[in-house]
């Protein structure tokens, strides 16, 4: 079986190989992904097919350009990435997100057309031909639960995990301080809670402000604007907790909703994150 790809983090601009030169120009498929038409990956196959224009000639892959230079897209390219999807899945317990480890399958083998959910509301049916280039535009930890979006598309992967992204996440958040594992509000000081606000720091690195507030006595609400490996799990060991059950319920302005646990779904025509 082939592994589905994963889409990457894109590098900061400071470091991108891409980078504007001394005389302004930069690489064709960064300024169409800067033109929030694709993603690189997606322009250089759309030059590799003749679909892109500079100043009314066919572009060769490798071309750079100036910010005077006048680049077109043809129609094809469009109905190309129209046909693209967007699968938003309820990953359970024991899949990973991108490619498979340690025994475990990724997220991507339960997209299939027994899996969809009947409560979709969107009228694309489902094929085969949907699961080359279906990559996870983040990640979602083994042992969580909750919203995990798939995409064909490079614009909705970039928005999600550009390096310059700032679609917030929110995740219920079960968990134990010590040997308490009810009434955990109440034992847990508030200016633990405070750190967990702002104050951590991982990898040397100093996180950015958080949500968090309780949602019942033995679970927390975490809000958050950035996604570092096993982040909350991670916070909470720093202030004494632990994490029993963790669920991503929101991903910025799409809510998992009543879609079942191993179910999907497509993202609606006209939802956006």
């Amino acid at each position: 079986m082939t592994q589905p790809p994963t889409f990457r983090r894109a590098p900061r601009p400071e470091a991108a190989p891409s980078a504007p030169a001394g005389d302004g120009t930069v690489r064709l498929n960064k300024r169409l992904a800067d033109m929030g038409l694709c993603s690189r990956r997606e322009a250089d196959e759309w030059i590799e097919r003749g679909w892109v224009r500079v100043n009314g000639q066919v572009a060769a892959m490798g071309t750079k350009v100036a910010p005077q230079d006048r680049v077109t897209v043809q129609r094809e390219a469009e109905a190309a990435q129209a046909q693209r999807v967007t699968i938003l899945l309820h990953k359970p317990v024991g899949y990973v997100s991108g490619q498979a480890e340690d025994g475990h399958q990724p997220a991507v083998t339960l997209v299939n057309a027994r899996s969809h959910w009947r409560g979709d509301a969107s009228r694309t049916r489902f094929s085969p031909a949907q699961l080359r280039g279906l990559a996870p535009a983040g990640r979602l930890d083994i042992d969580s639960v909750g919203l995990l979006v798939l995409t064909q598309d490079g614009r909705v992967a970039r928005a999600l995990i550009g390096e310059d992204s700032d679609i917030d996440k929110e995740y219920l958040v079960r968990v134990a301080y010590g040997d308490i594992t009810t009434d955990v509000q109440a034992a847990f000081p508030r200016e633990q809670l405070a750190r967990l606000r702002h104050g951590l720091s991982l990898d040397g690195q100093p996180l950015k402000p958080a949500q968090v507030d309780w949602q019942n006595p033995e679970q927390l609400r975490f809000v958050l604007r950035e996604g570092k490996k096993r982040q909350i799990r991670r916070m909470c060991e720093q202030v004494g907790l632990k994490v029993t059950g963790l669920k991503r319920i929101r991903i910025g302005r799409v809510l998992l909703g009543q879609l079942p646990q191993g179910q999907w779904r497509y993202l609606g025509e006209h939802e956006r994150f």
